[in-house]
Parts: C-alpha cells; structure tokens; sequence
C-alpha cells in the first residue's frame, strides 16, 4: 500500500527542484536518502525531509511490515505561487523580479507492488487501444516498365 507526502510552496524554482527529483526517482528510499544527504543543492534538505515523512506516513499505514523493500514510486515537482518584485533599473525604470516557488508530491511503495502496479496500467493501456482490423492485403497490379 503506498503512501504519500506533500511540500508545499517550498521558495525555490520548480526546475532546480526536479533536478534532485530525477535524482531519486524509481530509486530505493534508504539510497535516495543517501543521495540526497550529499547533495550540495540547497532543496535536497527539504526534498530529503520530505521522503523521511513519506516513509513515517507508510509505516503508519502498513504496520509489521518491512520497510526495506521500499522505492520512490513517483515524485513529481508543480509550480506554485510567484511573488512579484520589484528591482531598480536605469533611468529610473524597474525590473520585475519573479521569486518562484514550488509544490513537491512523493509517493512511496514497496518494489513488488510498484512494479505490479506498472505492468496494470501496461495491460489496460493496451486492453483500451482499439483493435486495428487488418485489411486483406489485395495482391497489388505490377505495373508493366514502359520502354521507349
């Protein structure tokens, strides 16, 4: 059973964010955990606090269970609010500074029911796709080579 955590309106850009989500995507927790312990990127604390939580909220849903077996199974970074400033340019004009922040969702579940879960969608993406007729394939006409 997989559980999810939620940051919200973290102040940083969505794109430095999902460079540390691609990171540890589909990867298990206590590596991802490693990987962004030694990371240098400013989000990885906050995105590393984050998959702890996500661990808790899944060992409260699944007692007795063990948790050695766990991936992230999904993470997906949003854009969030966008404070708008303003800076001093020449000439007495103003630049307008956009200061972005994002929301982060991760997902955690064991191995074997993530990779179950995966080969579902496969199956009813390809249950849902119209079945193509093939058409008899008429012999075609060779058309004669014209000499001149």
């Amino acid at each position: 059973m997989e559980a999810v955590a939620k940051l919200n309106n973290y102040p940083t850009s969505p794109r430095k964010m999902r460079l540390l989500a691609d990171l540890i995507r589909g990867m298990k927790v206590e590596k991802a955990l490693a990987v962004l312990e030694h990371n240098p990127k400013h989000p990885a604390v906050p995105l590393r606090k984050l998959v702890v939580s996500a661990i808790s909220n899944w060992k409260q849903k699944n007692e007795g269970s063990d948790e050695s077996a766990l991936v992230v199974k999904t993470i997906f970074v949003d854009g969030a609010r966008v404070i708008k400033r303003m800076r001093p340019a020449p000439q007495g004009r103003g630049y307008r500074v956009r200061k972005r922040s994002n929301h982060v969702t991760v997902i955690v579940d064991t191995v074997g029911t993530a990779a179950k879960a995966v080969k579902e969608e496969v199956v009813a993406e390809v249950a849902a796709e119209p079945v193509k007729a093939k058409k008899a394939a008429a012999p075609k006409k060779a058309k004669a080579a014209k000499k001149d």
